[in-house]
């Protein structure tokens, strides 16, 4: 093809399609086209933004820690502990000493001699032990008034792999005299008032321990003594206690104890057993605020008497406080022993007709700190006592007293608080008040309806502390030798005891009892041995 021809049909070619491109209606689509787009693309991966690390503390924990506040039971049943020189009036702790071993001796009025001393140099890597012995006795101005307080305690402590083994062995004298009787009617040879009160108590025990892993928890132990009494009485006594426990979660424990106890007594040609068996099965809670138990004893008496002891408590801490409120029902079953009784009123008969007893408390309380120095708890409680024990002086020579049992019932108010400051001093007292109604008896003998406590701690230095002490005791009622009915006057002690350290193992003590020297009377007839001072020196080695 020549170029001239190429040229023309080229011109052809284009007036053609501009002609149809001019004929075309506008929404003329060309079917079958295909437009494609080619695009060059690099992919990238965002950077995500770095965060800024700042240190800070973590947030603060504004939930409330839950408390596991015990109120103690109150019962009719106070031992009231003497002060070496005060027999009568109520006791106080005795702080454990800094050091493996001491002695202290101490003399004063009355004809006061005072030994209390303790070692526990036997001790290793898996194993401690214990000795303490202690003596008091003095005479007061009253004809065979006197006492005389004797007893050596060993303890010991052995530590296996998963368990911990412990025992104990305890042995006492107490000296006392029938001196509660009429001197200007009544001359009585000393020997033939005088009374003497011997035990000797084993006790052996184990417990596993609670970071071995397991599950179950237990603790037996096994009780055997003997209680003897001049004028050929005596007591010969064998317990055991097997408590267990099995945590089935974080908040639930499943318990269940079961306990015994065989008891002989013999007084003259008189012999009789006082045996008691439990079995008390149960649930322990224990989750956030909320805590309790909830526990069922069934028991058998002596005299194959059946008894249902439930023992259930539950505890709430208050939302946004520390206050904890407890409420409960729980009974008890006491035996009644010659010894149980004899510790409570050295005084009484050695042949009484023994009865248990079963006690039901139902009960609200609330108890809680006030700032950081102060506590307090409160109680109410309802009673009923069945065969409760009491003490009734007889109305010949008024010397001794029988024990009368009475059905009987009471409300009851107990309070105790509490203010410390540090290591510097500290004030407490506790009251209670109990309200007696509907009993068999007259009178709940010889058992006061109002009890108060108090005492203060002052650390005046790191050498100097200074205690002081305060009890009131009454609404006590007896008896007169004409079988008519006395409220003996209220009991009012007060008492000082202060100690000074020397050098670091040598201090001085002094304690002054019963400063308002008051010839009061716990029972009647048996008057105080008035004002006691006495003092001596207690070394630490």
């Amino acid at each position: 093809m020549s170029v001239k021809h190429f040229f023309t049909l080229i011109f052809l070619v284009a007036a053609f399609g501009a002609r149809a491109q001019r004929v075309a209606p506008a929404d003329t689509v060309l079917k079958g086209s295909t437009i494609e787009v080619i695009q060059t693309y690099k992919p990238e991966v965002k950077r995500a933004p770095k965060p800024e690390w700042v240190p800070q503390l973590p947030a603060t924990d504004t939930t409330h820690p839950v408390l596991s506040l015990e109120v103690p039971q109150q019962t009719l049943y106070y031992t009231y502990s003497s002060q070496p020189l005060r027999p009568l009036a109520l006791g106080k702790d005795i702080p454990k000493p800094p050091v493996p071993s001491y002695v202290a001796l101490g003399g004063g009025n009355l004809s006061t001699i005072y030994l209390d001393a303790g070692t526990s140099i036997l001790t290793g890597e898996n194993y401690e032990t214990g000795l303490h012995l202690h003596h008091l006795s003095q005479a007061g101005g009253v004809l065979n008034q006197f006492t005389a307080l004797s007893g050596a305690e060993a303890e010991g402590m052995y530590h296996a792999a998963k368990s911990d083994w412990h025992a104990r062995l305890m042995a006492e004298r107490n000296q006392y005299a029938y001196y509660g009787y009429d001197h200007t009617i009544y001359d009585y040879a000393a020997d033939s008032v005088k009374q003497v009160y011997t035990s000797v108590r084993a006790i052996v025990d184990m417990a596993n321990k609670s970071d071995s892993g397991s599950r179950f928890f237990y603790h037996p132990s096994i009780t055997a003594s003997v209680y003897t009494a001049k004028m050929k009485t005596s007591e010969i006594s064998a317990g055991l206690d097997l408590p267990f426990r099995y945590s089935i979660d974080t908040s639930l424990d499943a318990v269940a104890t079961l306990s015994g106890n065989v008891t002989n007594f013999k007084s003259g040609s008189f012999n009789t057993f006082n045996n008691v068996a439990e079995l008390k099965p149960g649930i322990v809670l224990h989750h956030g605020p909320k805590s309790g138990h909830a526990l069922l004893g069934l028991a058998i008496g002596g005299d194959g008497t059946g008894y249902l002891l439930p023992d259930i408590l539950a505890s709430y801490v208050l939302p946004d406080t520390r206050y904890v409120v407890t409420a409960g029902w729980q009974a008890l079953l006491r035996q009644n022993t010659y010894e149980q009784l004899t510790t409570e009123n050295p005084y009484m008969l050695a042949d009484y007709y023994l009865r248990q007893t079963k006690n039901d408390e139902v009960f609200l309380g609330l108890a809680g700190p006030v700032g950081d120095h102060f506590i307090f708890s409160a109680r109410g409680s309802w009673w009923n006592f069945n065969t409760l024990p009491t003490f009734l002086n007889d109305t010949g020579d008024h010397k001794q007293f029988y024990v009368q049992y009475d059905n009987v019932k009471a409300f009851s108010i107990h309070v105790a608080v509490r203010y410390t400051q540090a290591s510097i001093w500290s004030v407490g007292a506790t009251a209670d008040y109990y309200a007696f109604y509907g009993g068999t008896e007259k009178y709940v003998w010889h058992e006061p309806n109002v009890r108060m406590k108090g005492d203060l701690t002052v650390n005046v230095t790191k050498k100097f502390v200074a205690r002081t002490y305060f009890s009131l005791l009454s609404g006590i009622h007896s008896r007169d030798s004409l079988g008519n009915t006395h409220t003996l006057k209220a009991i009012a002690d007060l008492g000082v005891n202060a100690e000074y350290t020397i050098i670091p193992r040598l201090s001085v003590f002094a304690e002054l009892d019963n400063i308002f020297n008051k010839k009061y009377e716990r029972w009647a007839g048996y008057q105080s041995y008035g004002i006691n001072i006495y003092g001596g020196l207690r070394m630490k080695f």
